[in-house]
């Protein structure tokens, strides 16, 4: 049939001339469709229709009325936070712009606190906040670490309760408390220590304690008012809140990353290492550092206990230091118009300080997350 089909020029399926239509093929042609078959390819005679496509269904959540308060009360509270930081430092640079423009960069390494003759800058008294603050974390950090793993990983019931609303409420006392416990008791009681520590290891300069000549003192007034007892006071101050911070990351490990430790045969002091110190360590530098702003602007606390001195003293057992936070409160009062303007600038270099610090602690909190190694 198709040899046939073919010498007469007519090719299979062609429907010869004369030959009646197919129904239905005049429709198709009208919609640009081949006769016969179906309008997906298919084949064969009044072949049916192709099943309508169902309308896409939108995968767009609507917004409850809850969500949309709660986004927006979240996006003011941040705002509102970011607004307040940006005035404060625009507040500080306002009001230290003359101060600034008398002293010059040698603000920053003039050690005098003379504004009425020109003569002032932030050299001693920066130096000296930073070492009080790094006395306060030499004290506060294994204190800190051993108490969270105490109370997140070897108290249960009714005593770690206990001891966990006993060290949030410790974070409460006031710093006036701890500057007058400090002061009346903690100093007398500190410098047999300072003593002890200068005499079997001053030949390490921080620890010596000597006068003008080099001679090293041993009297109980060259050790008194020091950075080191400030240190320790303020390091006292900021251990609940960085207990609370490294507990909290700590306590977060999961329970069968523990159990799957204790169960290949680990000690508890293996499993803690294995599974919850890695798990935490983005709350241990968080704490850390959370601990290292509020030790850089303590004021009261360092205010009671300090002699203040204009010059770096390089002896952190040896008497007279002083911070830039405790400057402001000792001349506050007392200055003039320009005094306030230099204070001002001292303050300027404190906030920038801790906004470094701050911003410099979230960038490692954020490289090390929890439970996974840096990338």
């Amino acid at each position: 049939m198709e040899e046939a089909l073919n010498e007469l020029g007519i090719a299979p399926g062609d429907a010869p001339e004369g030959a009646p239509a197919r129904p239905g093929d005049d429709a198709r042609a009208s919609d640009g469709l081949p006769p016969g078959g179906s309008g997906d390819g298919g084949s064969g005679d009044g072949g049916t229709p192709a099943a309508p496509q169902p309308a896409r269904r939108s995968l767009k959540a609507r917004s409850s009325l809850t969500d949309s308060v709660f986004r927006r009360l979240a996006y003011a509270a941040g705002g509102i936070t970011v607004a307040i930081m940006l005035a404060v430092g625009l507040f500080l640079s306002l009001r230290a712009g003359s101060a600034l423009q008398v002293a010059g960069i040698d603000f920053l390494f003039e050690q005098e606190w003379m504004p009425e003759a020109g003569r002032f800058g932030v050299a001693a008294v920066l130096f000296g906040t930073v070492s009080i603050a790094l006395i306060a974390l030499v004290v506060s950090v294994p204190l800190a670490f051993g108490t969270s793993l105490l109370l997140s990983e070897v108290l249960r019931g009714k005593v770690r309760s206990f001891l966990i609303s006993l060290v949030d409420l410790m974070a409460a006392v006031p710093s006036i408390v701890f500057g007058l416990w400090g002061f009346y008791f903690l100093q007398g009681a500190m410098i047999p220590v300072g003593q002890w520590i200068s005499i079997n290891f001053g030949w390490i300069p921080v620890f010596a304690v000597t006068d003008a000549d080099g001679a090293q003192l041993t009297t109980a007034s060259a050790f008194t008012s020091s950075a080191f007892i400030a240190g320790i006071v303020v390091g006292l101050m900021v251990v609940p809140i960085q207990t609370s911070v490294m507990r909290e990351a700590f306590s977060q490990t999961p329970d069968g990353e523990r159990e799957g430790a204790l169960a290949l045969g680990a000690t508890r002091w293996g499993m803690i290492r294995a599974a919850v110190l890695p798990f935490g360590r983005g709350g241990v530098i968080g704490g850390t550092m959370l601990g290292l702003g509020r030790a850089l602007g303590e004021t009261i606390a360092v205010y009671m206990i300090i002699s203040p001195i204009f010059t770096i003293n390089w002896q952190v057992l040896k008497t007279g230091t002083n911070s830039v936070s405790a400057l402001v409160a000792l001349r506050y009062g007392e200055s003039s118009e320009f005094g306030l303007s230099a204070l001002m600038a001292a303050g300027l270099v404190l906030f920038l300080m801790t906004l470094v610090v701050n911003f410099t602690a979230s960038s490692i909190v954020a490289r090390s997350r929890s439970g996974a190694e840096s990338t």
